[in-house]
């Protein structure tokens, strides 16, 4: 059976390094399945879950949460560079939950810039999808 490598990479360095069977990212327009012998890509990375299926006996899954970035297939290799990327099992529900709360109760005030605006609805968007996985 074919299979994957797989690398995520962040700034800070090396999440994770192995064979897979599968690879699900979240993309900015949607989820992208990767499976052995995927054509060539390049993709930009939204806010979401990163899956890998992992290859192997006790195979097993292993999940992310990635902020941001890109991701490129190119001859069984995937290279997810994440802008931030962490194991779901590290995320604590009730701190992701109370850093939502904390970021809807301080909106930025009217009259902010658009980039302030704009930055807000990241972090926002950001909290939220921490706080469901955590779940």
């Amino acid at each position: 059976m074919a299979v994957l490598h797989c690398v995520i990479t962040t700034p800070e360095g090396l999440i994770f390094d192995g064979n897979a069977r599968s690879v699900v990212v979240t993309a900015t327009d949607g989820e992208l399945g990767i499976l052995p012998r995927h054509a060539p890509l390049v993709g930009a990375l939204g806010f979401g879950e990163a899956r890998v299926e992992k290859e192997g006996g006790g195979g097993g899954k292993a999940r992310f949460f990635i902020e941001g970035g890109f991701v490129q297939v190119l001859d069984g290799e995937v290279a997810v560079l994440a802008t931030r990327a962490q194991p779901v099992e590290s995320l604590q529900k009730a701190a992701e939950e109370a850093n939502v709360k904390k970021l809807l109760d301080n909106p930025p005030p009217k009259g902010s810039t658009i980039e302030a605006r704009a930055e807000y609805q990241e972090r926002l968007q950001s909290a939220k999808t921490k706080a469901k996985l955590a779940g």
